[in-house]
């Protein structure tokens, strides 16, 4: 009896696990299929490298996008990663006990808050500050990084945390013993050997920010042109298909899809390179 449950569990873990891969797989076959069919209509050269989007007169050119997302996650990475790394390390090697579970708490409420209230929040407090900080309208590639670095603060800090208190205690006892001080102990033996966790982190929460709709699409402008100036407005990859799907037909639909699948390789290419670091690491 005992064995016919588990071979039946075994199945039913199997069929599971096929239906995931099948999911992948069906996205992966329309997105791809869809998309590069729509690439030769308009070439390969004008959709990816092409400056100017304008649907109406069937011009498509996503290059102001690829770069407002690169250009997005970039400011995502330069004011998360410090602070979540740094959180991290305080929250495992400094915090008192009396108030690490007050402040884990607060990290873990972050990373349940919808991304939407995230946007209203910019939208709201963030975006008057920047706009007497800077001038213009304050929604801008600048403002839309921001909200990005706080909002991939508790991906950051939960899993660099978690390889933290991982690493044997052996390399900071170590480096006391050595005539170390606690601070040198930390920062140059303990993470320094957490360094394979700490970079899964810092991966997992740029696929989250070049992934972002809503809230970037509150605070960003959603001006279809080059980013040339960071303070000005533009437009992401992810905001691009969100704006115009709903109302688009016929090639212009196909060029959203098409835009689908550039977001889909950038993705794509942010694992890859995680997986390959993590070996290197190794």
């Amino acid at each position: 009896m005992n064995s016919i449950k588990e071979k039946g569990m075994k199945w039913l873990f199997t069929a599971a696990a096929s239906a995931s891969i099948l999911c992948v797989f069906l996205i992966c076959a329309f997105l791809f299929v869809n998309g590069f069919s729509t690439m030769g209509k308009i070439g390969f050269t004008e959709f990816i490298f092409g400056t100017v989007w304008k649907p109406l007169n069937n011009i498509f050119g996503i290059l102001p996008m690829i770069l407002g997302s690169v250009e997005v996650t970039l400011l995502a990475f330069v004011f998360g990663v410090p602070i979540g790394l740094l959180c991290a390390i305080f929250l495992v090697y400094f915090c008192p006990k009396k108030i690490y579970s007050k402040m884990k708490s607060v990290i873990d409420l972050l990373a349940g808050i919808p991304s939407i209230v995230y946007g209203f929040f910019g939208l709201v407090c963030i975006v008057p500050i920047f706009r007497n900080l800077f001038g213009g309208s304050g929604k801008s590639i600048f403002t839309a990084g921001f909200l990005l670095g706080i909002m991939i603060l508790p991906t950051i800090v939960s899993v660099s945390e978690s390889s933290l208190k991982a690493v044997d205690k052996n390399y900071y006892e170590g480096a006391l013993a050595l005539g170390a001080t606690h601070e040198r102990s930390v920062f140059f033996a303990s993470v320094p050997a957490a360094k394979s966790g700490i970079i899964a982190g810092i991966i997992l929460g740029m696929g989250r920010a070049i992934g972002e709709t809503m809230a970037v699409n509150y605070v960003i402008g959603n001006q279809a042109l080059m980013p040339f100036d960071i303070f000005m407005g533009g437009r992401t990859l992810t905001t691009n298909i969100v704006l115009e799907m709903g109302y688009a037909t016929d090639l212009h639909r196909d060029a959203l899809i098409a835009t689908a699948v550039v977001l889909f390789i950038f993705i794509l290419i942010i694992n890859l390179s995680f997986a390959f670091l993590k070996r290197r690491i190794r």
